[in-house]
């Protein structure tokens, strides 16, 4: 099966050796992504801001790999303050809201204190 990388240009992806999404068959399996907006290089304080600006990067890489956000099956959220997770809920309503994946939301660190969400996601293409 081909493999297709995806990269959003971050420095992080070489740095740490990873990419943004890796196709693979009718499957894209997009990595955790934050709320950074890569053009600036700049994060919100919002969270919700966040979440929204999340979404986007992960749209792009989808887009990259001839797929979209309503091919998403599965989706992971990951917050370091869980109390957070209410203030996203109408940007994932917005977004997720007639796609309906499969869902998690854990409380974790992430890599840097601004960062208050992070969100990875599966997706299936249509044949």
């Amino acid at each position: 099966m081909r493999r297709k990388r995806i990269s959003s240009g971050s420095r992080f992806e070489k740095e740490v050796g990873y990419s943004r999404a890796i196709a693979v068959g009718n499957m894209v399996f997009v990595s955790g992504t934050t709320g950074y907006d890569y053009a600036t290089m700049t994060i919100s304080e919002d969270v919700a801001e966040q979440a929204e600006m999340c979404i986007k990067n992960i749209e792009k890489a989808l887009l990259e790999a001839d797929s979209s956000l309503k091919d998403i099956v599965r989706v992971t959220y990951i917050l370091p303050d869980s109390r957070d997770f209410e203030a996203c809920w109408p940007v994932l309503r917005k977004y997720f809201g007639s796609v309906l994946p499969a869902a998690t939301m854990i409380s974790a660190g992430l890599a840097d204190d601004n960062m208050k969400i992070e969100i990875e996601v599966t997706a299936v293409r249509a044949s």
